[in-house]
């Protein structure tokens, strides 16, 4: 479609009522100017920390409090919500606040008169910026315009990531809810195994189909062609450039924040497709990726400041469709609350288990096998849920 017909598209009688909400996103880049104000204003250091403090615990409140919105874009609605801007600019302006963050949180990390207790407080703070700057960076990365791309590989510097720009597009995307996903998490893994797993096997995934695709160009992997080089080079210039800007003592806090960051990226990665499984076919590969292959939710505070990642069914379905268009889908395992708070449960594995185990199990009516179960969990599993029925034996009885 050109752009003057894309500009002509009616304006539709459906009212977005969450439009001026996205705006909300702009908070977070700004969370550690919020708790310097408030150490400020109160006198309390523990509000150094008021970036956990925002992610774990208030915004599960919202989650709690302002509830669920299933609510849809009409089919007729989609086309004009694709082509306004002003959703575009709301993922654009998180970018230079982000950066904003960091150079101010970097000249505070180089002050004398800091304690190295606030400091580190600071750094987790700026972690959760950078991790919900990679949801950001997600968003932009599905996008088909060069630009915008780029812009997701912005993003992904301050956080030490950008072979994510890599593999989630095109290795998670293809084998998304298989055992053959790093970035998939099975039922009865725990966050805590999952994590090495997937972040290991992300960057070896990354790095091999990068590798593949200049292969194919008859280019060479080690050229600033290769997508991960050039990405992880602006997180060495970003880093070097605020090393000598502030001093040479900043560099830990860089790099924990950049840690914290992977680790909230990689929490939501586990929570996205819990043990759910695509069958093979006959022919040896995997189904079509459908709606009950992804966990869902409709909780309005994680959805407004995760820009719909919630809607995963449809994201999936749907990767270059932007998030204001993206719809609750059926079919689609809803979790039993927002992200907010099921990030808090996985961290804690028994209440994650005694929690989502039984939503899987439930999902597959029973059977645990059709799941994606991870090796070793079979007995565990089995003592809990009993012996699995399969769909043959249930439909004989």
């Amino acid at each position: 479609m050109s752009s003057t017909a894309t500009q002509a598209l009616p304006t539709p009688s459906w009212t977005d009522r969450k439009r001026y909400l996205w705006l909300l996103s702009m908070i977070v880049p700004l969370v550690p100017v919020a708790g310097w104000g408030l150490v400020n204003a109160t006198g309390l250091r523990l509000f150094w920390w008021f970036g956990p403090m925002f992610i774990y615990i208030l915004m599960p409140l919202a989650d709690v409090l302002l509830g669920r919105d299933s609510e849809n874009p009409p089919e007729s609605a989609l086309a004009w919500l694709e082509q306004d801007k002003y959703y575009r600019w709301c993922t654009y302006l998180f970018l230079p606040l982000q950066y904003a963050s960091m150079a101010w949180a970097s000249w505070l990390w180089s002050r004398s008169d800091l304690a190295i207790v606030d400091k580190i407080g600071l750094a987790a703070t700026m972690g959760i910026v950078s991790g919900i700057a990679i949801n950001t960076a997600h968003e932009l990365g599905h996008k088909k315009e060069h630009a915008e791309r780029w812009f997701a590989k912005i993003a992904l510097a301050p956080v030490l990531y950008g072979h994510f720009f890599i593999e989630h597009n095109r290795g998670h995307h293809v084998r998304v809810a298989t055992p053959e996903d790093p970035a998939s998490s099975r039922l009865g893994e725990s966050f805590w195994h999952f994590l090495p797993r997937t972040m290991i096997g992300s960057l070896r995934s990354g790095w091999a189909l990068e590798a593949r695709r200049l292969r194919r160009r008859d280019r060479s992997r080690f050229s600033l062609r290769n997508d991960l080089l050039n990405a992880w080079l602006m997180s060495v210039v970003l880093f070097a450039a605020l090393a000598v800007t502030f001093g040479p003592s900043v560099l830990p806090y860089l790099l924990g924040q950049a840690v914290l960051g992977m680790t909230l990226l990689e929490v939501v990665n586990y929570l996205e497709h819990y043990g759910l499984l695509r069958r093979t076919e006959p022919n040896g590969r995997f189904e079509r990726v459908q709606p009950r292959h992804s966990w869902n939710s409709n909780n309005i505070a994680s959805n407004v400041f995760l820009y719909h990642l919630q809607r995963h069914s449809d994201h999936h379905a749907n990767p270059t469709r932007r998030y204001q268009a993206l719809r609750d889908t059926d079919g689609a395992p809803q979790l039993p609350a927002g992200y907010a708070v099921m990030i808090v449960l996985a961290y804690c594995t028994p209440l994650w288990r005694r929690v989502m185990d039984a939503k899987v199990v439930a999902h597959y009516e029973g059977d645990y096998t059709s799941a994606n179960v991870h090796p070793g969990a079979a007995k565990r599993l089995n003592r809990r849920f009993g012996r699995p029925v399969s769909a043959d034996q249930r439909s004989v009885t």
